[in-house]
């Protein structure tokens, strides 16, 4: 079977998904790694690296989904609970913009207090007010959230944000996409099927969307292949998604903690991402993440197939509030890049790129950034969540 999986890859045909399960399950790192080399090269020829100067803000942590994964959210009338106002949000992205970011990746819990036309808001003045930024707003299930709340259909709420000046949305919210998973942790939050249908009829609009996994939980290998299978055939419909971006559950101060005590291993998740490479063959772009899985890590994963090393994140909270936090500048993402052995190559959300950066070279418009820290009190106890699933009925998976 390797023999012939190989010879597939190495042929540039696609792997059926009885031949992924295979190669997952069975499949040496290393065996993985040479394949996935192939199909990075094979969709970037040039041994660079790409990354972006970003932020990650918040505009509120009170969300009805209450996902059991997630250390985040609060409910409303919580004391650490938040909802900014547009105008505070603006003056942030102003601040950040200051420092040389060009994209915020802006999300939050699905707070059914606020209008529609408080999004549409965010969307037009950032737009109009901080211009040198790229919204890269709003997860699917904030999305549903808007549709919820102002009764329009998922394609009018899209065209309001368009209208508004959203070009591209983030792929959170993903998780796995496995409904049998999806009941166990977030069974408030919908179908697989809801997740891909916002990225379609986003994509039938013409926005561009990133893809996420999030694994390390209650997820098999099956739940895995299942996963990149229907995101696959998604991206063979409008060529939407961006890139993929996997990482590892973070189980601090989450009711999950119970029973997923530890990270998933590097070793995981260096397999995650080469077999997302050569199983996703339609994807221009494997993301790497010094951020979630540790910075000596994201580089090792630039040899399993990644080709872009993520963003800056200037300011993180979900990982913060579950105790994981990492953190980096500008100068430091370039040596990280540089180090690996690829070329540093600063990039916007939809992958237009600004330069390369050789030997002792840097971005000039930002050197060593600062991260903007939102306080988070990481060691809340996390409040009590009505008509949760009980933990003793989740199984593992």
């Amino acid at each position: 079977m390797l023999s012939a999986i190989k010879q597939k890859v190495f042929g540039n045909e696609r792997l059926s998904r009885e031949e992924g399960l295979w190669l997952l399950k069975n499949g040496s790192l290393l065996d993985l790694a040479e394949m996935a080399e192939h199909r990075r090269y094979q969709h970037n020829p040039n041994p660079k690296v790409t990354f972006v100067i970003d932020s990650n803000p918040n505009y509120t942590n009170i969300c009805n989904v209450d996902c059991i994964f997630c250390a985040f959210y609060r409910h409303e009338g919580d004391a650490d609970a938040y909802t900014y106002s547009v105008d505070e949000m603006i003056e942030r992205f102003k601040k950040a913009e200051a420092r040389g970011v060009r994209t915020v990746l802006l999300q939050g819990g699905v707070n059914p207090a606020l209008p529609l036309e408080y999004y549409t808001e965010m969307v037009r003045r950032t737009r109009a007010e901080v211009p040198k930024i790229h919204p890269h707003f709003f997860s699917t299930s904030e999305i549903i959230g808007m549709s919820d709340v102002s009764g329009l259909s998922i394609p009018e709420v899209l065209e309001k944000l368009k209208e508004a000046g959203l070009n591209s949305i983030p792929g959170g919210g993903a998780e796995i996409l496995s409904d049998k998973v999806k009941k166990k942790i977030s069974s408030k939050k919908g179908t697989s099927e809801d997740w891909l249908n916002v990225m379609r009829e986003a994509h039938k609009l013409g926005f561009k969307t990133t893809s996420t996994m999030m694994y390390g939980h209650l997820e098999s290998d099956e739940d895995i292949v299942e996963h990149l299978e229907v995101t696959r055939a998604l991206q063979d419909e409008y060529q939407g998604f961006t890139a993929f971006i996997p990482w590892s559950f973070k189980p601090g101060n989450t009711p999950l903690e119970k029973i997923i005590e530890t990270y998933a291993s590097s070793t995981r998740y260096l397999q995650m991402i080469a077999f997302a490479r050569i199983y996703l063959d339609n994807f221009p772009h494997i993301q790497a993440s010094w951020f979630s899985e540790g910075k000596k890590t994201g580089q090792m994963a630039l040899h399993f197939g990644a080709d872009d090393f993520g963003g800056t994140l200037e300011e993180e909270n979900v990982h913060a509030s579950a105790n994981f936090v990492h953190t980096t500048s500008v100068k430091e993402m370039v040596d990280l890049i540089r180090d690996a052995g690829f070329t540093p190559v600063e990039r916007d959300t939809l992958y237009n790129t600004y330069g390369e950066f050789g030997a002792g070279e840097y971005p000039t418009s930002v050197i060593n950034s600062e991260r903007l820290h939102i306080p988070v009190n990481a060691n809340v106890i996390m409040p009590t969540i009505p008509n949760m699933v009980p933990l003793s009925a989740i199984g593992n998976g």
